[in-house]
Parts: structure tokens; sequence; C-alpha cells
């Protein structure tokens, strides 16, 4: 199933892409994509309902993220081999773990705001991963029957707040907007292999990431497995598990966003999402 949120800001109403790609909705069967409905059981209520006696939602809608109530928003560094060299880092031997404030979290397609002073934002496409179930110590071979699903997500950084400023990556990860979702949660019985999974980015038209989830170093199985031994993993919980090479900062000369650009990124089977960079604003 391909869920989604739609409407206004702080508004939205839950709805599933049906099998010609249009949107339907929800709110007549659950209040919201949230918490509550990641488990086993919500989801599979869902996937016997009839999908053409749902409503269908006319025009184009604003899609928000596709899971709301996200507790924590946990993201992992320098996960692609290729990533780490161009960032001129050693591979890690475990997992670098670091977390995104959940208040960066928005639709796929909202604008991403430069942070006041912003120089040197980046961009990242990455492969998101929603909890469904709570996971603690959980093995490696049960880690993945604890995810609801996989999205995409932009891992939007600022390097100059998160290597130049000393103390951790999170002063850099979590702006406001830094975090766009969607544009829809693909629950895990469509995707039976997250590591294969192709990805993308452009910058104003032009290729910049081109990637496949293949050459991570830690697949989504082991990265579940590994959080899962220092924190509780909450329905809802949301891991970004690290970016191909071709960001910004591994360029040469570096290369950021500035006003007016517009990123367009997608991965495979997951759907496509569009920002365009905007200044700060109050």
């Amino acid at each position: 199933m391909k869920l989604v949120r739609y409407g206004n800001p702080g508004k939205e109403k839950p709805g599933l892409i049906d099998a010609d790609g249009r949107l339907r909705d929800l709110s007549g069967v659950i209040k919201d994509l949230g918490p509550e409905q990641l488990g086993d059981g919500a989801l599979s209520k869902l996937r016997k309902l009839k999908t053409q006696t749902l409503p269908l939602v006319k025009g184009s809608p604003r899609l928000g993220s596709p899971v709301s109530g996200i507790g924590k928003f946990i993201a992992i560094g320098l996960n692609y081999a290729d990533h780490a060299a161009e960032s001129g880092l050693p591979i890690p031997k475990e997992p670098i773990v670091f977390m995104k404030a959940t208040t960066c979290v928005q639709g796929p397609n909202d604008p991403v705001m430069l942070p006041k002073g912003s120089k040197k934002t980046d961009w990242e496409v990455e492969l998101g991963v929603v909890i469904g179930t709570r996971a603690r110590y959980v093995s490696q071979k049960e880690a993945l029957n604890h995810v609801a699903g996989y999205c995409t997500i932009n891992d939007v950084s600022e390097r100059e707040y998160q290597i130049e400023r000393g103390g951790t990556w999170d002063k850099g990860k979590g702006c406001d907007t830094f975090g766009p979702l969607g544009p829809w949660l693909v629950t895990r019985d469509d995707v039976p292999n997250p590591q294969k999974l192709g990805m993308w980015l452009d910058v104003n038209g032009k290729r910049m990431q081109t990637g496949s989830t293949k050459t991570m170093i830690f697949g989504v199985a082991k990265l579940v497995s590994y959080v899962s031994q220092f924190m509780t993993l909450m329905p809802g919980d949301v891991i970004t598990t690290g970016t191909p090479p071709g960001v910004g900062l591994g360029m040469k000369p570096p290369l950021y966003l500035k006003q007016g650009d517009v990123m367009t990124l997608g991965i495979e089977g997951l759907g496509e999402q569009r920002q365009l960079v905007v200044p700060f604003k109050r």
C-alpha cells in the first residue's frame, strides 16, 4: 500500500494511492496515519479495504509527511563507502547515529528554508524506515518485522553548523524544513528487498546523486537491530539511513544551495519530491 496524508499543514487527512495512481480518502476509516495505525494488525485491516469504494480526492492537494506523531527522527551518517570517501572520512566500523529534530519534518514538496546566515546548506537523498511495532534489542533476523514501511527523505544539512561549529552533527541536521518525508509511506509488503532500490537527486535539473541502497555499508535490518540496542524504537519512529555520493560538500569546489534553487529527488518505488529553496523567514 501507498499511504499518504494530504491537506494544509496541521490539518492533514489520511489517504491512500489506489492501483490507478488516484488519491483516495481514508478519513472515514482512520483518524490519521500515526503510531496507532502502523502496527501489523492496523495495516492488515487497511489492506483488506475495497479501495474502489473509498472517496476520490479531487484536484492535487498538498501532501504532508506520510506519518504523523513521529517520536524520534534518527539518522545514520556515512553509510555509503563512496560518500564517506568524498567527505574525506574513514568508513565507519559501526553505524554513526545522530538525531534530527522532529520540528524539521515537513511534506515532500514544501519549500526548504535556508537557516539564518546559512552559507553551506546541502542535499542528501535517503531511504527512510518507519517503525511499526516496538523494537528493543531485536535481532537482525527479526528486525524487518518491526518495520511498517519505507519512504523517501531529503536529509537537508547545513555543513558549517554540522562540522565547523563544534559538538554533535545535530546542529546542522534539525533546522526547520530540513526533513521532507514522502510523498507516501510504502508498506513493507510492497518493498520485498529494501537493499535493491535505485535513488537519485537533481539540483536545478542537473543530476547530482545517483545510487542504490545495495551499496549501504550497514543494511536496513542491521540498522534497526543496532539502534534498538541503544534506545527502544517505537511505532512512528523514523530512521533515515544515509546517502550515496554526490552531495555539495564533496564537490571541488564545494557547491551549496541558494535561494531559488530547486531540488528534485526520488527512490525507486517510493515516489519523488520537489523543493524550492527559500530565504530565512521567522
